[in-house]
């Protein structure tokens, strides 16, 4: 099985001006294209050659493992994002005032942890095995999948992500992602 690009599920435009046309070229077309590119030359031959995204994510190391799960995490990402977004459903924002206070108080704690995450990676809301909801940063490409957790919600802090439309300013980047966040895909990955 190799593994292919997913389409995006909106049109490249449709994030403007939170998320420009340019950035999508370069961050889907170039980085998320070419991680794809180099895991299908890396499991040519290999165990994982039939192996799914999720079995090759828990089994593979070194540079295969780095490409696998850099595919699988810009695929959840781009389901992260919306052209219209809506506020979180009843199920997600009761979740959220159990463990933070309130939608702001996550909002606030998942921004600042993105913020703070140095160099690349990812900031993530996480459901842990017990049920329990908890804000998370990986750094390159590490992802929740490896540790037994599910992803409910992320957003990619390399710099890739957001350097065309916001310069270094990731906190830029960050105000700008609450106005395109996919409530309803978040809340459909609550266990």
């Amino acid at each position: 099985m190799s593994f292919s690009l997913p389409e995006l599920p909106f049109a490249k435009e449709a994030l403007e001006p939170h998320m420009s046309r340019e950035t999508l070229e370069y961050h889907y077309g170039k980085h998320h294209k070419a991680y794809v590119d180099k895991a299908n030359k890396l499991i040519a031959g290999t165990e994982f050659e039939k192996a799914s995204l999720e079995d090759t994510i828990q089994k593979a190391n070194g540079g295969l493992l780095n490409q696998v799960q850099q595919i699988w995490n810009h695929t959840f990402f781009w389901n992260c994002l919306t052209p219209n977004p809506k506020e979180p459903g009843k199920k997600l924002a009761d979740a959220l005032v159990k463990t933070f206070g309130g939608v702001e108080d996550f909002k606030k704690e998942f921004a600042a942890a993105a913020a703070g995450n140095f160099g690349s990676g990812w900031t993530w809301l996480v459901q842990n095995a017990d049920g329990t909801l908890a804000v998370e940063n990986t750094s390159n490409a590490d992802t929740p999948l490896r540790h037994g957790k599910k992803a409910i919600l992320t957003v990619d802090v390399w710099e890739h992500a957001y350097y065309i439309d916001y310069r270094n300013s990731r906190a830029n980047y960050l105000e700008h992602y609450w106005q395109i966040v996919n409530w309803a895909f978040a809340e459909s990955n609550l266990g």
